[in-house]
């Protein structure tokens, strides 16, 4: 038997939760989210881009989202992160404005906008908290008021729900954790009990029985994978050009008091040359 895609990889996870065969597995999952959010829950979802464009696969930098619509006209963005690419935040409120904005270009007036909720899976911390589930609203700072329940963004944090005790009585734990999971037998061991899950598993199971669906697994894998290796070495040369240019401020203070330009060199680094031409300058 092969071993299970990682569902966490976003071609699998929205070849998972977002084929239309698969709304009610959606549904469960989105359900588990609003009841631990104390939010209503939703009756029906559409998925609204069920199709995945081959050449997707292979473009780093295209996004694997789902959309989805329910029976109250609410639409959801769901984004799932293996990589910390940076400005999280940030991110998540630009796809959701575009989410949100996208409903103008029918010509509707302002007041027919329905609201846009933005859910974001990551195996990665980003939030300043221990909470695997943050839920953010537009509030009055002082009182609380809600400004309007148009917008609704969530992080759910993966690593966060590994690193801590949480009881398996809450719906949202489970599919968590069975997102997170690394072994068959633990995901069976979480499915046992709930049918939309073993649904999920059932399609995992088959997507990784199929060659054709793990070769552009594979194709997806490294795309992702060049893709946080770019962000990494550009971290590391804005890392090395900050070091350098903070190597450079120091040394033209330390000459600009007169200091000798080998004592320069040596507390700074620099070379001899550079701190001549800088003292030239």
């Amino acid at each position: 038997m092969p071993e299970l895609l990682n569902p966490t990889m976003d071609f699998v996870f929205k070849r998972i939760f977002g084929d239309e065969k698969n709304a009610d597995v959606l549904m469960n999952f989105l359900n588990s989210v609003f009841e631990s959010a104390n939010e209503p829950l939703i009756e029906s979802v559409e998925i609204l881009n069920p199709y995945i464009d081959k050449e997707a696969l292979t473009d780093k930098m295209s996004v694997l989202d789902i959309r989805a619509r329910t029976e109250t006209r609410t639409l959801i963005n769901i984004e799932i992160q293996l990589w910390n690419a940076g400005d999280m935040p940030k991110r998540t409120l630009y796809y959701w404005a575009r989410l949100y904005a996208g409903q103008m270009e029918e010509g509707n007036q302002y007041r027919t906008l329905q609201k846009s909720i933005a859910l974001n899976i990551l195996d990665f911390d980003v939030m300043d908290n221990k909470r695997y589930h943050n839920v953010f609203h537009v509030r009055e700072d002082t009182t609380g008021q809600l400004l309007t329940d148009v917008l609704e963004i969530h992080f759910l944090e993966l690593r966060k729900l590994r690193e801590q005790a949480a009881g398996l009585e809450k719906r949202l734990v489970r599919w968590m954790l069975f997102l997170a999971a690394r072994t068959r037998e633990r995901m069976e061991e979480l499915a046992e009990e709930e049918p939309m899950m073993q649904k999920a598993l059932t399609t995992l199971e088959f997507l990784s029985q199929d060659e054709q669906t793990r070769k552009l697994y594979e194709a997806r894998q490294k795309a992702l994978h060049d893709y946080a290796s770019a962000i990494g070495e550009a971290e590391d040369k804005g890392r090395m050009e900050g070091r350098m240019e903070g190597r450079m401020e120091t040394a033209k203070a330390m000459l600009a008091k007169g200091m000798d330009i080998a004592l320069v060199s040596e507390v700074t680094g620099l070379s001899l040359e550079e701190a001549q031409r800088l003292l030239a300058h």
